[in-house]
């Protein structure tokens, strides 16, 4: 197997406070690999930035690659832009390490990847009171601000890296909207497809302290220390 047999690599930049969550996310990855037959080993990997400290390398049944970054502090959309020029695989997902992918995740993604840009859904229960979101099918609704999220897209190193010049830290907090409005303009074949390919908010409270803060506003609102085990993902 070589860097060019790679199709998807995922992107997962982390704080480093929450170990526990991080190997759910790693684990959440590995199990949706198994789960395609229609990938060869190697197919996948996943590589983890950790910011400003020397994070130890997750265990996983798949290939990651760990990198030890500068501390950015903007969210980790310094960290993101460095990895996914580092990234091998033709395709691009955002994992960030309090989400998990579904099982079928790459079964999803693999029927349309003659597209750039793809959007499916997240199940988005844990943190909204939406069921999941996308809530809409057709992209002048989706794509808009609280209905769209990194975790819903692959979208392919080419049009990512090469045509839009990699991921751009402008909007902060919101940047990762800024980043996919600006990808989907430049898409030469997006799709939006049904299929719920992620888990938003999956390990939410399971390590202490690894909280954001709208995640500690929940938490304190529903009074529960952490996030029970999701049923689709395995601990």
């Amino acid at each position: 197997m070589t860097p060019s047999d790679v199709i998807f690599s995922i992107i997962t930049p982390t704080r480093g406070d929450r170990p526990r969550a991080l190997a759910r996310a790693v684990a959440s990855v590995a199990a949706a690999a198994l789960a395609t037959p229609a990938l060869a080993p190697g197919a996948v990997e996943m590589l983890v930035g950790f910011d400003g400290i020397r994070g130890e390398r997750p265990a996983a049944d798949i290939a990651v690659r760990s990198f030890n970054f500068p501390k950015t502090g903007n969210f980790g959309h310094q960290i993101r832009d460095w990895l996914v020029r580092q990234a091998a695989g033709r395709f691009l997902l955002f994992l960030d390490d309090d989400n998990a992918l579904t099982p079928n995740v790459f079964n999803a993604f693999l029927p349309y990847l003659e597209h750039d840009f793809i959007v499916a859904r997240m199940d988005a229960h844990l943190a909204f009171n939406d069921a999941y979101i996308p809530r809409d099918d057709d992209f002048d609704k989706c794509m808009v601000q609280g209905n769209i999220d990194a975790l819903c897209t692959c979208i392919s190193r080419e049009l990512l890296v090469v045509r839009c010049g990699g991921w751009r830290s402008q909007g902060n907090y919101q940047a990762d909207f800024v980043n996919l409005v600006r990808y989907y303009r430049r898409a030469k074949r997006p799709v939006k497809i049904k299929d719920i390919v992620g888990i938003y908010d999956a390990s939410r409270g399971l390590d202490a302290g690894g909280a954001n803060f709208r995640q500690q506003a929940l938490l304190a609102k529903t009074g529960r220390a952490s996030t029970p085990a999701c049923p689709t993902v395995a601990d």
